[in-house]
């Protein structure tokens, strides 16, 4: 029985259903817990729990300081956050999306378990002692740790493993920002990058289960008030248009800050790495002096600009004053995100657009707010190049689907203008400055053909070969998987060792090699190794037929992949 139930959790859809719930919940979980520790830690540094509510004002522990208190709690924040990411969690440091989408890519979806832990008590006390990131990055990289640690626990194989991992990465944007439908595609899009059927409902059940927990721990409303949306005249798709231009530039631009000040900081650090957080921290204090609007995430500073709160020559400050703090932060080993920074960017650039806009022509445009809007989702597009989850989170966070054309029309301009000017994103940057580029073609599967790896096929089993001959077959054969053949050598299916192995467990006297076959793509000799190794992970491994027109001529597993990536022939 024991064996039985590992076998369906590892093996059956609804097994891998049962863990995409249980890694949602535990993302959303992990989301409420990381606010309240995000708001004890601000309470702790300032006596408030969301200190850009009053920026600029006095500390509520130390009233006599004024806001020079500013300058010392980035420092104080350091001092916690630098060597607990030193010691426990390197890879905590940052925004987190680039590691968790190199541990899909490359690692299997193995994330080491304490990565939650350390990444959550790091970003907390570094949003709140100042920090000016964002706790949608962290909370990305918290539940993707979540659903790393659970695969692994009970050894699911890696495609289920970087599912998993996409599961909590959905949590935990569908929790943060009450957006489900979101956190789906930017798991989908960003982290998998698999639209397949199977991944799809594991994904959509994790957003699911985190966001309907979220709701019920903090209400049914989005995480931002945000004013009601109108078209006043079809020329204002034109400026729409406009924006998404220069939400392309503003995007790239604000990418390239980042990692500017990131290498700038790198260069002029010549001390421990634990301790320069703290020793950064006071740089960060004086902006924070100078500017106390950039303290911590500022979705209230966000929300006043787009109620139309500031003039004009302020939001552009607020703008320059966001693209700044937060790359000091990061660069001096902050932990935080930069997904709301970028939210933060874009509606700044959208609401002074839209003051302008009205400022010439009062009647055409009623509220610049509309343009803050469209401008939030432009700008992501424009830094992280996902134009579906722009789309989709801005939409679910407005709720009008009025929004949607000028959204559509902005955020692809900005995502194709974005690509020609630069051939990396905000997530994918940071890791091509460490040599690693996730979409090289040139990468050493890709470069080798099937045909050149693949071995023999085996002896194929005829469809009503049963059991007992099934049984043999696999005992005296080393192979994981056999094919199942048709009287004239069509394909029909693949037996895994895995399901004979069931079959005897659960006495299946009547079932013959037909009714354990599974209906598996065939590769073609043509097909890169790499786009090959895929679709064996994908299947489980095994092995899979290569050939053509439904007739299968040689075999392909694992084995034959490393074989031809250590360049030895196949028999060789």
């Amino acid at each position: 029985m024991h064996q039985k139930f590992w076998g369906w959790l590892h093996g059956s859809m609804v097994g891998l259903q049962c863990l995409a719930v249980t890694v949602g919940l535990g993302a959303g979980l992990g989301a409420a817990a990381f606010r309240w520790l995000i708001e004890t830690a601000t309470h702790v540094f300032t006596g408030y729990d969301d200190y850009a509510a009053v920026a600029g004002a006095a500390s509520a522990h130390l009233p006599g300081l004024g806001r020079w208190f500013l300058l010392v709690t980035p420092v104080i924040a350091g001092l916690l956050y630098g060597p607990l990411v030193y010691r426990f969690a390197r890879e905590a440091r940052g925004h987190g999306v680039p590691e968790v989408m190199y541990a899909v890519a490359e690692r299997g979806g193995r994330i080491r378990p304490q990565v939650a832990v350390v990444k959550a008590l790091a970003s907390a006390l570094c949003i709140g002692g100042g920090g000016s990131v964002g706790r949608e990055g962290p909370i990305v990289q918290i539940g993707s740790a979540l659903g790393s640690s659970l695969g692994q626990l009970v050894r699911l194989p890696e495609s289920r493993l970087r599912l998993l991992v996409a599961c909590g990465a959905a949590g935990g944007i569908a929790a943060t920002f009450n957006t489900p439908i979101a956190g789906v595609f930017f798991a989908l899009e960003l982290i998998l990058g698999d639209f397949a059927v199977e991944s799809f409902a594991a994904v959509v059940l994790a957003a699911v289960a985190a966001a309907a927990l979220s709701r019920a721990a903090f209400g049914d409303h989005p995480f931002l008030a945000l004013p009601s949306f109108s078209i006043s005249s079809a020329w204002e798709y034109v400026a729409y248009a406009v924006l998404g231009l220069l939400a392309a530039g503003v995007g790239v631009g604000w990418s390239r800050t980042l990692y500017f000040v990131e290498d700038l900081c790198d260069r002029l650090w010549r001390g421990p790495e634990w301790l320069r957080p703290a020793v950064g921290g006071l740089l960060l204090g004086g902006l924070l002096l100078v500017l106390p609007q950039m303290y911590g995430v500022g979705y209230p500073v966000l929300g006043r600009a787009v109620a139309g709160g500031y003039a004009i020559g302020f939001v552009l400050l607020l703008l320059v004053g966001k693209i700044l703090a937060t790359s000091l932060t990061i660069g001096i080993g902050g932990s935080g995100g930069v997904f709301a920074p970028s939210l933060f960017v874009g509606a700044m650039l959208g609401e002074a657009f839209g003051l302008v806009l009205r400022a010439l022509d009062p009647a055409l445009v009623p509220s610049p707010g509309a343009y803050a809007l469209v401008g939030m989702g432009a700008v992501f597009a424009g830094a992280a190049r996902t134009p579906i989850t722009a789309v989709l989170i801005m939409f679910e966070l407005t709720g009008e689907y009025r929004i949607i054309l000028p959204l559509m029309l902005a955020i692809a301009l900005a995502a194709g203008v974005s690509k020609l000017l630069s051939r990396d994103t905000i997530y994918t940057r940071k890791l091509l400055r460490r040599g690693i580029d996730l979409g090289a073609p040139d990468r050493a599967l890709a470069r080798i053909p099937v045909s050149a790896a693949a071995g023999p096929l085996p002896a194929p089993l005829a469809p009503q070969t049963g059991l007992p001959e099934l049984t043999a077959r696999f005992a005296a054969d080393d192979r994981m998987a056999l094919p199942v053949l048709d009287e004239v050598g069509h394909l029909l299916g693949v037996v895994p060792a895995l399901e004979v192995e069931r079959a005897v467990q659960d006495a299946a006297g009547e079932v013959t090699a037909a009714d354990l076959a599974h209906v598996v793509p065939m590769l073609r000799g043509d097909e890169s190794l790499e786009e090959a190794l895929a679709e064996l992970t994908r299947h489980g491994g095994a092995g899979l037929p290569v050939g053509a027109a439904g007739v299968p001529s040689a075999w392909l597993t694992h084995r034959d992949l490393l074989r031809a990536a250590a360049g030895i022939r196949p028999g060789g």
